[in-house]
């Protein structure tokens, strides 16, 4: 007696066999083999700070963890998004756990990732459902990275430079808030470590002591992670006005210290110069900085506002750091004063 054939197997069987997180583990897998392939270096083909990775491979990660989902059964708008959202931070956590991804660079791309995720897993939705193109349209989105990423790197990028200011008024006189611009020993983690630059993996700076050096004011840095550069003074006004320009040497940033693709000085971000101005409030002093940066990427209507945001919060967490230093100072020396007052002559 002859048996019939056995019916032939679909071809996500063995990826649906990992139940309901068969599209998140099948979105995020495309999505990590396609960081592997933008391992370029900057200005070089296939980089991860390309737009045509950056725009395009979190789309294919949602199209593709969608595509499986639907594969099961019909499933809802709500999701379809979510799905897509969610692929893409699992595409971002394996990037860091195979270390191919700085921790930076995670967190500032989860937000973005996972909107244009979501979106893309919504209109994946749709062509499952209403046409028979999902597996080419997967197949488009799959070809569209690979080609524009292998010809953008000859593309220029913006040159977008912005300025932010913040102000704050400190219960110091300005010689004293001075002293703590031009030197800052032993700086404590509790004292900066507010700001979201710090929270999110940049180095806490460690000092930052002024020197005259061939007839100039120069300011050194030094960070955790051994990261170093100097600030030039351009223009030096004491207790009332200094404007810093930036210099960095081949070593200011070990291996491993900075993500490459948030680097300062780097192709994506540069720091120009950063000004303190203090002027004479009552009996304290009004104490503003001015920072003025650039932004390089093909995607800078996000980068722009994302760096706006990390620079002005760190410009605030500065002042209230030189702010609070000064104020101890001053406390301290009145005390002393009123001490010395009260003894007997």
């Amino acid at each position: 007696m002859s048996s019939s054939p056995e019916p032939a197997v679909p071809q996500y069987s063995r990826l649906q066999r990992l139940g309901w997180w068969a599209p998140f583990i099948g979105g995020a897998s495309v999505g990590i083999a396609m960081r592997l392939v933008y391992s370029g270096q900057p200005k070089n083909a296939y980089s991860a700070m390309d737009s045509s990775f950056v725009l395009f491979v979190p789309v294919l990660v949602g199209a593709v963890a969608v595509l499986i989902a639907e594969r099961g059964k019909n499933r809802s708008w709500v999701y379809h998004f979510w799905t897509g959202a969610a692929a893409n931070a699992l595409f971002v956590l394996g990037t860091l756990l195979i270390m191919i991804e700085g921790l930076i660079c995670a967190i500032l791309a989860v937000p973005l990732f996972g909107v244009l995720g979501g979106i893309a897993g919504v209109l994946m939705g749709i062509v499952c459902r209403r046409t028979i193109w999902a597996k080419k349209t997967v197949f488009c989105l799959t070809a569209l990275p690979l080609v524009l990423g292998g010809i953008e790197q000859h593309w220029p990028l913006p040159q977008d430079t912005s300025v932010i200011e913040r102000t704050r008024i400190v219960a110091a006189p300005p010689e004293l808030v001075w002293q703590q611009l031009m030197n800052a020993r032993d700086i404590r983690a509790e004292e900066i470590g507010q700001a979201w630059m710090y929270r999110i993996g940049v180095p806490l700076p460690t000092a930052a002591v002024t020197e005259l050096a061939d007839g100039k004011a120069v300011r050194h840095i030094t960070m955790g992670k051994g990261i170093h550069f100097d600030q030039v003074a351009a223009t030096w006004e004491p207790n009332r006005r200094v404007r810093w320009l930036y210099r960095f040497s081949p070593d200011s940033f070990p291996p491993q210290a900075l993500d490459e693709h948030v680097r300062i000085g780097g192709c994506y971000f540069d720091l120009i110069d950063t000004e303190y101005s203090l002027r004479k409030v009552g009996t304290g002093t009004e104490l503003r900085a001015r920072m003025t940066y650039r932004v390089s990427t093909g995607f800078n209507w996000y980068a722009r506002p994302v760096a706006a945001l990390l620079v002005g919060n760190f410009e605030q967490a500065a002042l209230g750091f030189y702010a609070g230093r000064a104020e101890r100072m001053h406390a301290a020396m009145k005390s002393f004063e009123g001490a010395m007052a009260a003894v007997p002559q």
